[in-house]
């Protein structure tokens, strides 16, 4: 009876995994093999196409384009990620402290993240377009008179903004979630040897949160690299390419730009990038963790 429980349970695993494979397979590796075949290949999207052999990548690293989009995706990304940890971290510790409607704090924290990034990206839209200029005016300010969206200069921050906004909710979530797990007996022990207020931060709270703090950084870097959503919903990639992402790059030029082979392979090596920084990431981390 043991062995033909068994044998069915083995059978039920399979019937579920199976198809979830096969469908995993159909939609991403499937589509990530043909990707990579393409960028040896001269494909517009449509017709026929011929084999170019590495042109495509030799093209990459010469095209000021794509080399534009990867220092604005960079910065986005250094800047959002310090962004988005620096306030995840405050409200964090704020949420874990013994204050009145705890819960309640923390769902209203958690709202940006049920959102769709699209949603957000619009109302975002929206509010650089009419509202926060209605104020400049107000307030006699030059800057803020205009769009920042329209601005060269100002229309990475907003992004920025966005995207920080978004992202702050699981952060402060996985963040509360670490700070729990710090036992209270750490705290009684540091205050008997003094440590208090940054100290106390410092020495006792974030040694102990580095394995939280560690998948913050590699997901908030990895997401802040293949930002889409937000730059379609606000700039689509203006004024004057300023805020074109990789991702975006990509998409634009792949389907309807006839450079299906080309943001091909350029979707491989930004593949290859993105593996390389979250594997350094995680090699990084996991050395201090083991130090501490």
């Amino acid at each position: 009876m043991g062995k033909k429980s068994m044998s069915g349970r083995k059978k039920t695993f399979l019937l579920i995994t199976i198809p979830i494979v096969a469908l995993f397979f159909c939609f991403n590796t499937l589509p990530l093999i043909k990707g990579v075949i393409y960028s040896f290949t001269n494909f517009k999207g449509y017709g026929s196409f011929d084999w170019v052999g590495l042109r495509n990548y030799q093209d990459l690293f010469t095209d000021s384009r794509v080399g534009g989009s990867y220092l604005f995706t960079f910065k986005l990304a250094i800047v959002a990620t310090i962004v988005t940890n620096a306030i995840s971290l405050i409200l964090a510790l704020g949420l874990n402290s013994k204050i009145k409607f705890k819960s309640a704090f923390r769902g209203a924290y958690f709202i940006p993240n049920v959102l769709g990034a699209l949603v957000v990206g619009y109302i975002f839209n929206y509010f650089f377009t009419y509202i926060l200029p209605a104020f400049g005016e107000m307030l006699g300010s030059e800057t803020l008179s205009s769009s920042m969206l329209s601005s060269t200069k100002l229309a990475w921050i907003a992004v920025v903004i966005v995207c920080a906004w978004q992202a702050i909710a699981m952060n402060t979530i996985i963040y509360i979630s670490g700070l729990q797990t710090v036992p209270e007996d750490i705290y009684e022990a540091g205050a008997i040897d003094g440590a208090t207020g940054w100290n106390k931060f410092k020495h006792l709270t974030f040694p102990l949160i580095i394995p939280f703090f560690s998948i913050n950084m590699v997901l908030c870097v990895k997401n802040f690299l293949m930002v889409f959503d937000q730059i379609m919903a606000l700039t689509k990639g203006g004024p004057a390419q300023s805020t074109e992402s990789i991702s975006y790059l990509i998409y634009n030029n792949g389907m309807s730009g006839g450079q299906f082979g080309f943001q091909s392979a350029n979707a491989v090596i930004f593949f290859i990038v993105i593996v390389v920084i979250s594997v350094l990431q995680m090699t990084i981390t996991g050395k201090k963790e083991e130090q501490l």
